[in-house]
């Protein structure tokens, strides 16, 4: 068919209502127009667009002018988004890719060395030292890598890419009002191919309201400031609703007789974030102890009034707490939670950890 338009053919079939009546006559197909999806524009014409929406949110022109002049999209960053290991690679394989030995060993060596900030950050904001650390290891490897993409170009071809269009668009906007700021010029905004910013990988959005200057120099610079970075990772959580004192979960064993009764418990299946969609609805600990759940050497479970969900992924099963979801919303996937969750059990901690949390 000619894209100018499309034939849909409908047949229509009538048939009688109530006892007895007849059936009516099967009319004809009928060709119905339907108007073609007007095409995307090209990226110029949609840049035009948001500059014209910058300037009624407020964005001076010189910002505009310096971040959207000459503006040409990425296309890698757009087969970065198709390639996600967070989502192409099983449990076992991602934590066998990110947690190696010398990785650990690097993150005991910086746990041990920034002691005295991460303390700090722990006592303003709740937020246990070893996860701030596993989540600043995992992020950028200690600050060794911010990502090296110019944030506006690649956040402008992500948004007018279309898959998830209103996302990005709100963070160039972000992207846009934090260089207005002053808080960084436009060839130092550099980051991840999805526009994440510095040490801690905040989507612009993030860093406006959650980065916060620790060190006291009136800035807040998570890319060279390591008190910033570790400031910021803490007061992000803890705004997430972060409980003190609380584990984030632990990993548990489903007996066969366990594994038939937790198959009744629902999942969620509501909420942005997929891997909430689909965890288990929270039941108490005592619950999960009733129907078989144990820990994985056959141990009882802790006794202490507090509930969890469960999740299954790639033949593994853990029993997560509120905490869990705090790290789902740095990144919405089980893979990458887990893995900040794992390592930060093997790092020195100065939280209370007992079994009954």
């Amino acid at each position: 068919m000619p894209a100018a338009a499309v034939a849909v053919l409908i047949a229509g079939v009538m048939t009688g209502v109530g006892t007895g009546a007849p059936a009516a006559q099967t009319p004809a197909p009928v060709a119905v127009s339907v108007a073609p999806r007007a095409p995307a524009p090209g990226f110029a014409e949609w840049i035009a667009g948001v500059r014209r929406e910058a300037e009624r949110r407020g964005i001076t022109a010189a910002t505009l002018d310096a971040a959207l002049n000459g503006l040409e999209a990425l296309p890698v960053v757009v087969e970065r988004d198709r390639s996600q290991a967070e989502q192409t690679l099983s449990l076992d394989r991602y934590l066998a890719r990110r947690l190696t030995p010398t990785f650990v060993a690097t993150a005991r060596l910086k746990a041990r060395e920034h002691r005295a900030l991460l303390r700090r950050a722990e006592s303003a904001y709740g937020v246990p030292r070893n996860v701030v650390a596993a989540i600043w290891g995992l992020e950028s490897n200690f600050g060794r890598f911010t990502g090296s993409r110019p944030t506006i170009p690649a956040l402008a071809t992500l948004a007018h890419e279309g898959r998830r269009a209103d996302l990005f668009r709100e963070e160039l906007f972000a992207a846009l009002a934090i260089v207005d700021a002053g808080d960084v010029s436009v060839d130092r905004l550099r980051g991840s191919w999805a526009g994440a910013l510095g040490q801690p990988q905040f989507m612009p959005s993030a860093y406006r309201s959650d980065a916060v200057d620790f060190d006291g120099d009136g800035r807040r610079d998570i890319w060279s400031s390591t008190a910033d970075v570790l400031g910021s990772i803490a007061n992000y959580l803890n705004r997430r609703g972060w409980v003190i004192g609380h584990r984030w979960g632990r990993e548990v064993a489903l007996p066969d007789a366990a594994r038939r009764r937790a198959a009744d418990v629902p999942l969620r299946m509501t909420g942005g974030c997929r891997a909430v969609r689909d965890m288990t609805e929270p039941r108490a600990l005592g619950e999960w102890a009733l129907m078989g759940v144990t820990l994985p050497g056959r141990g009882p479970l802790p006794t202490a009034a507090v509930e969890a969900s469960l999740v299954r992924i790639d033949g593994r099963t853990f029993l997560v707490y509120r905490n869990y979801e705090t790290l789902l919303a740095y990144n919405c996937a089980h893979t990458y939670a887990l893995s900040v969750a794992l390592l930060a059990d093997r790092l020195p901690s100065i939280a209370a950890d007992t079994d009954a949390r």
